[in-house]
């Protein structure tokens, strides 16, 4: 009786081996599966290839060519005739938006799905008068170009739009204006604001954080991007959770209700007026004033850009375009 106890108990540890390789060997990790609040497991080898991969020297690049305020309407035309230059020159047909006070940059990339809609990244490229904003927002300018590098020949199941708006520290005005024209929001599905990516912080208490929003602090530093979206909307802001940021700076979301009418911190870029007109939009951010000295500064220069930071923030960016370009899910949230 033994003797058969003991057979019966080796062949269920083999036959159970076998069965937990062979389902082993068929499971694919989900990028939803993935805790945020831990460190997620690294990729397997043949999913690290899926994303783009940015170049850190041609990010810095175009923040170097862009170190001089864009302000007057003369600066503004210079950095429009560097970004449509660039837009060329990667293969794209820049298209010039008017409105009473600025101009928007606009280029399009269609999708393989004409029933997907589109996505629309963004970045605004004026400054201050005393700034030459090498963060804002020069970086998110640099982020959006080499999106335009590294999609010409890349094909996308959604349509990928990328905007350049006018006038932003005017009071959102380009974007205003883009979110006024019907045409704009037709099948527009997604946007990801860009509006200060560039710097990071180490020393303790370098990172504040608004009054106005219970916050508990993601880090004692500002080593982490904030990625601040609206409830309504709630698989865009996840997005930015399900990818793997191994070996890149931590992402820290922020759900907001309301469409910010009570946290009016979260409504200081353009992202608020996609929010106004219904459409999920997030802003990613190293919070602005909330961290850096250099904020609306003659200071907010090359040199003081975090290029590792940068870089990897650039890379978060292009990791969740290529996601969200290449489903069909829904962006709001589910009913419950």
């Amino acid at each position: 009786m033994q003797k058969c106890l003991w057979r019966l108990f080796l062949m269920l540890i083999v036959v159970t081996t076998v069965a937990i390789t062979l389902i082993w060997g068929q499971t694919k990790i989900s990028p939803s599966a993935v805790n945020p609040h831990t460190h997620p497991p690294a990729l397997p080898p043949q999913s690290v290839s899926k994303f783009p991969q940015v170049s850190s020297q041609g990010l810095f690049n175009h923040v170097e060519r862009l170190n001089f305020r864009r302000y007057t309407p003369e600066e503004r035309s210079r950095t429009r005739k560097y970004i449509i230059q660039q837009l060329q020159k990667f293969g794209w047909q820049a298209q010039l938006q008017r409105f009473d006070t600025g101009i928007n940059i606009v280029a399009t990339k269609p999708g393989t799905d004409t029933q997907a809609g589109k996505i629309l990244i963004a970045a605004h490229y004026d400054t201050v008068e005393v700034s030459p904003g090498a963060d804002d927002n020069s970086s998110g300018i640099a982020v959006l170009l080499e999106i335009a590098r590294l999609y010409k020949n890349q094909p996308t199941i959604r349509t990928l739009e990328l905007a350049f708006f006018d006038q932003e520290e005017a009071g959102l005005l380009g974007s205003k204006a883009f979110t006024t024209e019907k045409q704009n929001l037709d099948s527009l599905q997604a946007v990801i604001v860009m509006d200060m990516i560039g710097y990071a912080c180490y020393t303790d208490s370098c990172q504040q954080y608004p009054t106005s929003l219970l916050i508990s602090p993601p880090s004692k530093y500002g080593d982490f991007i904030a990625v601040v979206g609206d409830t309504e909307h709630l698989p865009l802001l996840n997005s930015f959770n399900h990818i793997s940021t191994e070996k890149l700076p931590p992402v820290f979301t922020l759900p907001v209700p309301l469409k910010g009418l009570l946290s009016p911190d979260t409504l200081r870029s353009d992202h608020a007026p996609f929010w106004v007109q219904g459409i999920g939009a997030v802003l990613i951010t190293d919070t602005a004033n909330l961290r850096t000295p250099y904020y609306h500064q003659s200071t907010d220069i090359p040199a003081n850009i975090n290029q590792k930071f940068f870089t990897g923030v650039a890379q978060i960016v292009v990791n969740v375009t290529t996601e969200i370009l290449n489903h069909r899910d829904s962006f709001k949230t589910p009913q419950t």
